[in-house]
């Protein structure tokens, strides 16, 4: 329990005044009037104070008023460990807590959640596990929340061997507990673990909750799990659950990147409150199905409906465009981006989207000079295009070109030079296609293999 000690009629004034504190000159005056009083100690007032402080931004001042106290008790410490940690201050709930050591004061349970969740936003492993080490030692470990919060700050760092091992080792597990090892999974590319953790949670009969299921279908859509895609969307209508903007957003996500947009249509068309990112799923699910002139479409409408595109929808339709062969709508769009008064401009991803449309339709001087003439560096992606471009519409010449760029750009790729190769071979530069593989041979290089991944029908596995 918080230890608020009986009050009496000037501190009760003070708490009066902290409540209903709006400007930093008032805030001053009272900081005067518990100096004055020596009302600083008294945790109730402190409480107060130091959400005052935190209202008007001046946690700094609070920090310093409580740094004169010999030995603060440590529940000012945890309040101000806690309004740092939602303040989003780098380390300094750890300097509090580094303090609280050299003071001799005994951190509880409720010290470390909030000051584990500091060290996960900004991601302080080598703290995070200084503060882990002292959990135990202090018998601590056994509090649910200071489980979740070690394993939200490794998850958060990236360290999934350590999360799993504190998650591996926890008696309970509620959906917190679950939902972030599935989302720490999801983070770290690790699609087919996270996958693994929600069924696993399901056999563990732990009920998910929303942000459970924004997670796993992220983790569907880009591991291509249709199945369970649907098996998560099936759970949610059988619920009842509201499709909000964030769920319904990540339906459509999970069913664009899996091949079913018309699925994805059918849930924006359920939801009652979309965004600029609910929009911008469809259009890339069109754009994936290589609909071009639907998604053109869609575009169209979000703008006439008074949704503002962003810089992730301009790359939609632009690849929408790019993958449909739809060159005068790319450029219109293109032009109007170039045109627009808000200050946006065009980016690297929007110029690339512009040289795969160009190269795409042969349209390969026109690509050549964009790369030239944009404000960047051509990246690898480009010149990638631009040589696919080259080399279906049969140009020999600005294929060697581009393959030698690539080579540049990466030398250590050995793929580039088996292209660059072919590409001699096809001239007849047959002197050429032998360096090129002494050359290999002698740097070790290799082409790298690829690989893809389907999910097969449950009867044909």
């Amino acid at each position: 329990m918080r230890p608020f000690p009986p009050l009496d009629a000037i501190a009760t004034k003070i708490i009066n005044l902290l409540i209903n504190c709006s400007s930093p000159t008032h805030l001053h005056q009272i900081q005067a009037q518990l100096i004055l009083h020596n009302l600083h100690s008294n945790t109730t007032v402190a409480h107060h104070f130091i959400n005052a402080s935190h209202s008007l931004r001046l946690l700094a001042s609070a920090l310093r008023l409580f740094n004169r106290l010999p030995k603060p008790h440590v529940f000012i410490l945890n309040s101000l460990i806690r309004a740092f940690s939602h303040n989003h201050t780098p380390f300094i709930p750890f300097s509090i807590y580094a303090h609280m050591n050299r003071k001799s004061i005994r951190p509880n349970n409720f010290t470390f959640p909030f000051l584990l969740k500091s060290l996960s936003d900004f991601k302080g492993l080598r703290e995070g596990q200084c503060v882990h080490a002292h959990v135990v030692k202090l018998g601590q470990l056994d509090d649910i929340y200071v489980q979740n919060a070690l394993l939200n700050l490794y998850a958060s760092c990236g360290d999934m061997g350590l999360c799993m091992q504190v998650f591996d080792e926890m008696p309970q597990r509620d959906v917190v507990s679950w939902t972030v090892l599935i989302t720490g999974f999801r983070s770290a590319e690790r699609f087919d673990d996270a996958l693994i953790a929600f069924e696993r949670m399901q056999y563990a009969g732990v009920v998910p909750n929303h942000v459970t299921m924004v997670n796993a279908l992220s983790a569907c859509a880009n591991y291509g799990a249709l199945e369970m895609g649907v098996w998560i969307h099936d759970f949610i209508r059988m619920r009842g659950w509201e499709l909000d903007v964030i769920l319904g957003t990540s339906l459509i996500d999970m069913y664009g990147k899996c091949g079913r947009i018309e699925e994805g249509i059918a849930v924006f068309r359920d939801m009652k409150e979309k965004s600029v990112y609910t929009w911008n799923s469809v259009i890339k699910g069109l754009a994936l199905a290589k609909s071009g002139e639907e998604a053109v479409r869609w575009f169209i409408q979000m703008e006439q409906e008074g949704i503002k595109a962003d810089e992730v929808t301009l790359i939609a339709v632009l690849c929408a465009c790019s993958h449909s062969g739809m060159v005068e709508m790319g450029r219109k769009i293109f032009d109007s981006m170039m045109n627009r008064e808000d200050g946006f401009s065009p980016g690297v991803k929007h110029y690339a989207c512009m040289i795969d449309l160009l190269a795409r339709a042969g349209i390969l001087e026109e690509a050549m000079e964009m790369m030239t003439q944009m404000p960047f560096e051509p990246t690898k992606a480009m010149w990638g295009s631009f040589l696919a471009g080259c080399r279906t519409h049969g140009d020999l010449e600005l294929s060697e070109f581009a393959a030698k760029k690539l080579v540049e750009l990466e030398p250590g790729n050995g793929s580039y030079y088996v292209l660059l190769s072919n590409i001699y071979a096809e001239m007849g530069r047959w002197s050429d296609v032998v360096k090129l593989r002494r050359l290999m041979k002698e740097g070790e290089l290799r082409k790298e293999l690829g690989f893809s991944s389907i999910e097969l029908p449950q009867e044909n596995v």
